[in-house]
């Protein structure tokens, strides 16, 4: 069997393969996501994501009145500290 993207709320990609391996953003890439984005990686739906986001189980930062989730973190709440590691560090 292929791997297969398994669609999330309202039909984006939820960033997460048939064999449920997250495809996280990397940090250095994508410093922040919306709560949205972040939802869909823990199979929320959007209203969901962000009650989780008020209550402070998902970490976010305010900008004005936009919350956004900081990748680092996010990555460190699910147990995948820091980025990724680079192909290119062994080279």
């Amino acid at each position: 069997m292929d791997k297969e993207t398994v669609k999330g709320d309202g039909g984006h990609s939820a960033g997460m393969t048939s064999n449920d391996t997250p495809q996280l953003p990397d940090p250095r890439v994508q410093p922040t996501m919306t709560v949205p984005e972040a939802g869909s990686y823990l199979r929320l739906k959007k209203a969901a994501a962000y009650n989780a986001a008020r209550r402070g189980e998902i970490p976010v930062i305010t900008v004005g009145r936009r919350l956004l989730v900081p990748t680092v973190k996010f990555r460190a709440l699910l147990g995948l500290e820091g980025a990724p590691a680079r192909d290119d560090a062994a080279a």
